[in-house]
């Protein structure tokens, strides 16, 4: 099908958005308040560190701020594949952190473990399907690639099963796939806005106080408190937690390690039971692609295909606009691939197309730290798979504003930082090609050149 005529209709809005039963906002802060913990971001690092510390300590004093509403951000429009994972993939783990990869595995399991036990605790209705997600290959050099993944996952403790060529199209039936290896059970599919909303909503009724439309300007050190400064009002707080993402970020260090990077997604229509079943997919897997450019794609409640990822942006001199969350090109290129991918869905047409920046850092995977004496603690650069690890944030800032050594916080993951980004124009140079040799690679049956020999050499991995 023309992809143009497959994208005329679409609405440019996150489709998890554009759903009905968006909470009412909570008021803004019109007046000076205190308060024990003050968390500052309405994504899913802010709102799991408030819902976790009144579990911890229900008598805790505790005050979340949104510069818009909860969830508007990355947290309400992504793909909502849920990944035990803690370190962006088994393989980037591995690269980095070889002798304490176990223990970040079972970590990253038992987190995934924990939020479907409080998904059920808090009856928050968001689609939670622990599906599990097929790694396809779709090209031969990536087959040894996923036979070597598919070892040493299960080697590790996960549930996984290489799957030839036959086997992935008797899964879900695409002309492209040569092999997969299936997570079984570590990953699962969420509505990710109505998971934020319904963390909100535990927040709420633990007792949060939650103040929307209210950015966060500065964050000063009064003596005894943190004060946060906003545009009415100024919170004292004991203790801050930054889940801030990519934005503006309240404490200066952080300019150096993060990059807004923007990701782009399809919705389609629903499909017909006659159109689903000549692709199958009766196990509801979540998909990504093995090349660097990869796609993401997964099914909603209603049989719609959600399909992302391929371009990942990044516009010189680390600007973030508005106007960059659409970009025709991109959809116009994703329409082809998912007809490339289900030739048979020729037909169908996408109701919603979207896009939106992203935290990424060198290493792929979130830092974390602490400022002002260890009464702040931070968590960023989560890059694209946060929706499981900002929960495991969420608990390392709980732990590192606690004073409190613990598995967590022993961590090699978590006493280190990412290598730092160079000030610009070098540091658009430096990711702008990478990302060509990313792409060079893929057409070259994986081939990495010189310079991204040099990043692996360097322990920067760029590999997706």
């Amino acid at each position: 099908m023309d992809p143009l005529k497959a994208l005329a209709d679409a609405e440019r809005t996150p489709y998890w958005l554009d759903q009905s039963g968006a909470p009412e906002p909570s008021p803004r802060l019109t007046n000076d308040i205190t308060a024990d913990l003050a968390v500052v971001g309405g994504g899913f690092s802010g709102l799991w560190t408030a819902l976790m510390a009144k579990e911890r300590d229900p008598s805790r004093d505790v005050v979340l701020l949104e510069g818009k509403s909860v969830g508007w951000a990355a947290s309400g429009r992504n793909g909502g594949f849920c990944a035990a994972s803690i370190t962006h993939g088994l393989a980037n783990g591995m690269e980095r952190w070889p002798e304490e990869i176990a223990t970040l595995e079972r970590l990253g399991r038992e987190n995934l473990d924990e939020i479907e036990a409080s998904v059920d605790r808090y009856d928050i209705r968001c689609s939670f399907e622990r599906t599990g997600e097929l790694n396809v290959a779709t090209e031969e050099w990536q087959l040894d690639g996923l036979r070597s993944a598919e070892r040493a996952a299960g080697e590790l403790g996960t549930d996984v099963r290489y799957l030839d060529r036959d086997e992935v199209r008797a899964e879900v039936n695409s002309p492209t796939y040569l092999g997969a290896m299936w997570q079984r059970d570590s990953v699962a599919m969420v509505d990710p806005a109505r998971l934020a909303w319904g963390l909100r909503d535990a927040c709420l009724r633990m007792g949060v106080r939650i103040f929307e439309h209210t950015p966060a300007r500065s964050i000063t050190d009064g003596g005894e408190r943190l004060e946060i400064v906003t545009p009415h009002g100024t919170v004292r707080a004991r203790n801050v937690a930054l889940g801030t993402g990519v934005f503006a970020p309240l404490l200066r260090r952080l300019r150096h390690f993060l990059v807004p990077v923007y990701d782009y997604v399809l919705m389609t229509e629903p499909l017909p039971d006659r159109k689903l079943a000549e692709i199958g997919w009766r196990n509801r897997q979540g998909i990504g692609d093995s090349a660097n450019q990869f796609h993401y794609y997964r099914l909603t409640d209603d049989n719609r295909i959600l399909w992302g990822g391929y371009d990942a942006v990044y516009h010189n001199g680390g600007l973030i606009k508005p106007g960059y969350d659409q970009r025709d090109a991109t959809f116009e290129k994703l329409a082809r691939h998912f007809f490339t991918t289900f030739p048979q869905l020729d037909g169908i047409r996408f109701t919603h197309r979207w896009g939106g920046v992203i935290d990424t850092c060198s290493r792929f995977t979130a830092f974390y730290g602490t400022a002002y004496g260890s009464r702040l603690a931070y968590a960023a650069g989560y890059t694209g798979l946060g929706v499981g690890a900002t929960r495991f944030g969420a608990n390392v800032m709980l732990d590192l504003l606690g004073g409190e050594s613990t598995e967590r916080t022993r961590l090699r993951m978590v006493r280190t930082k990412p290598v730092p980004f160079p000030p610009e124009p070098a540091r658009s140079g430096v990711i702008q090609l990478t990302r060509w040799s990313m792409a060079r690679a893929d057409a070259h049956q994986g081939r990495r050149n010189l310079w991204l020999r040099t990043l692996d050499a360097m322990g920067l991995g760029f590999d997706s």
